[in-house]
């Protein structure tokens, strides 16, 4: 059972069922040639930090990866000489980061909402298409980097670009018709036979984004919303990502990527 409504403001993925959980390996097979072991992509139109710098220097930098997944990131960041640490809330996708090898960093089964570190333990954080669309309260993670960070420290992230809701999930240009409110924040959510939570995805707007940062202390240095790129092999295959695919990425943004700094 899938769709759109209500999910119980304390109710989480099942991990007997969660896709993150009973998937995590297929999930690694079908995105691994493109995300590599060891590199950051931003998001499917293929933004490649080694290309892009959002994050700036991170050599003897303390980071956070927020919602690691397969940990290519916090791989990433070890490898250009950070003190990095990748948590996700997904016992699977850290058994395929163990797998692949965990060597210069550390990896922690957390809540994007809940992490347990101290406060000001890190430079800069950074999520690629990672926590943030999965998590129910968008402010509550906000609130938790701007506390593990230093004053001044970094907090850039990808996520779904939220005009995306409005439209299907489908890389079909021919179905970018407005089928939702923009304004309808009831998430999208799937259900095993026997009712039991396995995957649930949110909502959040524009000014929901600008809203939570703001209020958790931080300034917005820029957004990015990455067009599809004309070298078509720099981004994923159509459809590999539900919605994205070059035909819809060269007419609306599926993508948003946020820089920010914590006031001093």
């Amino acid at each position: 059972m899938s769709g759109y409504g209500p999910v119980g403001a304390d109710e989480r993925p099942d991990p007997e069922v969660a896709y993150w959980e009973t998937q995590a390996e297929d999930y690694y097979r079908q995105h691994g040639q493109f995300l590599g072991d060891d590199r950051l992509i931003w998001c499917p139109e293929g933004v490649d930090e080694d290309r892009a710098r959002l994050l700036g220097e991170v050599a003897g930098r303390r980071v956070i990866e927020i919602g690691c997944g397969a940990a290519q990131g916090s791989r990433w960041a070890a490898g250009a000489g950070a003190q990095a640490v990748g948590i996700d809330s997904s016992a699977g996708m850290l058994a395929v980061a163990r797998r692949l090898g965990v060597s210069g960093f550390a990896l922690a089964q957390a809540d994007a909402a809940a992490l347990p570190f101290a406060g000001g333990s890190f430079d800069l954080a950074f999520s690629a298409m990672g926590a943030l669309p999965f998590v129910p309260s968008l402010a509550a993670v906000h609130r938790e980097v701007a506390r593990v960070l230093r004053p001044g420290g970094r907090w850039v992230f990808a996520t779904d670009h939220p005009f995306a809701w409005v439209f299907p999930d489908s890389p079909d240009p021919a179905l970018l018709s407005v089928q939702r409110s923009y304004f309808d924040r009831e998430p999208y959510f799937e259900r095993s036979d026997d009712g039991r939570l396995r995957y649930t995805q949110y909502h959040a707007t524009f000014a929901d984004h600008v809203f939570a940062l703001t209020a958790a202390g931080f300034t917005i240095n820029g957004l990015i919303e990455p067009e599809w790129p004309a070298d078509l092999g720099a981004a994923a295959a159509d459809g590999q990502w539900g919605a994205w695919s070059r035909a819809r990425g060269r007419l609306v943004p599926s993508t948003l990527i946020v820089t920010a700094s914590l006031k001093r």
